[in-house]
Order: C-alpha cells, then sequence, then structure tokens
C-alpha cells in the first residue's frame, strides 16, 4: 500500500489510490472511484464508484464525491461542500435515472457548505464562496458568492481577489482576451 489509510477508513480493494495520499478516519471509498496522488482526504468523506479525483486534491471533512463528479488537479473542497449528481432525485424512480456530470477544473476553490448542481463546470482557478449555491457554469477564475451564485470578482492563481485593473498583491497580472481571463 503507498497510501496511507487511518484505522477506522474503509477502502474498499477495487478502488483507485495514487501514492503518498492520506485518508483520514470515518472516510469511506467506494470500489471503482479514482483518487489521484498526494492527496488529503479527511473525515468523514465519501467517494462513490465513479467518482474521479486528481492529484493534489484536498476533500476538508464530511465531502461526499458521487458518481460523475470529477475534480482535477490542485483542487481544494471545503468542509461540508455537496455536489449534485441527479437533477431530479426520487426515492422509487419509474423512469431511467439520468447522471449528469460535473467538472471541477484544476486549481479551483469549493467554499464550506457551498453547493454545485449537476451538469456544471467550475472553471480553472475559479473560486466558490463558502455557503454558495452554484446553479450555473463558473468561468476561469471567477469568483462567485450568494445563493443563486453570482460573480463578484476575479482570483489570481494564488486566490486572492484580483483588483479592478487584474492585478494580484501577489505580483501576477491578467487581462481580458475575448471574456476570458489570461496571465500576462
Amino acid at each position: 500500500m503507498n497510501f496511507f489509510k487511518h484505522e477506522r477508513a474503509i477502502v474498499h480493494p477495487g478502488a483507485k489510490i495514487g501514492e503518498g495520499t492520506r485518508i483520514w478516519a470515518n472516510a469511506n471509498i467506494l470500489e471503482g472511484a479514482v483518487i489521484g496522488e498526494h492527496c488529503n482526504i479527511c473525515d468523514g468523506c465519501y467517494a462513490e464508484r465513479g467518482a474521479v479525483i486528481g492529484n493534489h486534491v484536498t476533500l476538508k471533512n464530511g465531502v461526499a464525491v458521487f458518481d460523475g463528479v470529477t475534480l482535477a488537479e490542485d483542487v481544494f473542497v471545503g468542509a461540508g461542500a455537496t455536489f449534485i449528481n441527479d437533477r431530479n432525485p426520487r426515492s422509487h424512480r419509474v423512469d431511467a435515472w439520468v447522471l449528469e456530470k460535473t467538472l471541477v477544473k484544476k486549481g479551483a476553490t469549493i467554499g464550506a457548505n457551498a453547493t454545485v448542481m449537476c451538469g456544471l463546470t467550475i472553471g480553472t482557478y475559479a473560486v466558490v464562496g463558502a455557503g454558495a449555491v452554484v446553479t450555473k457554469n463558473v468561468p476561469d477564475h471567477a469568483i462567485v458568492i450568494g445563493n443563486p451564485a453570482r460573480q463578484a470578482g476575479y482570483a489570481c492563481r494564488c486566490g486572492r481577489k484580483l483588483s479592478h485593473a487584474l492585478k494580484c498583491a501577489c505580483g501576477a497580472s491578467y487581462q481580458m482576451i475575448n471574456n476570458t481571463i489570461v496571465d500576462i
């Protein structure tokens, strides 16, 4: 075993876990879940069959990643954040279930207790504020807050909010080209 598993964690032998990943107490990783290298899966997390978690991802306490949800590398997910994979949930279904996939791109941050609706894309280095309810795609570097989530600025790769001139306190600068933020 090339990853750390707390004695109270459950990791199915059919799950794929990357080297250097740490899985803490009361986490439950099902068969068919894929977790990359050097991830930190905190207490009480759940990864369902079909969940894909990239390298260097942090899931804080109580995060569930369901079938159809892909978290790219370097994603941070705050405690209690929720990903939805069924737009029309019913306990007793007569019709076929429709899985709507969700993609969280490289370096994005999902704040604590945020809810991300299914069928969406959260852009590269985007920031979803704590408690936000995301019902639409989030562009690269966008900061969204509230319920429903609305854009409140742009974020640097370092996570800080950019000025109106698209400059960051860390020294990075960006420009808007065709409604897309790019490094300069």
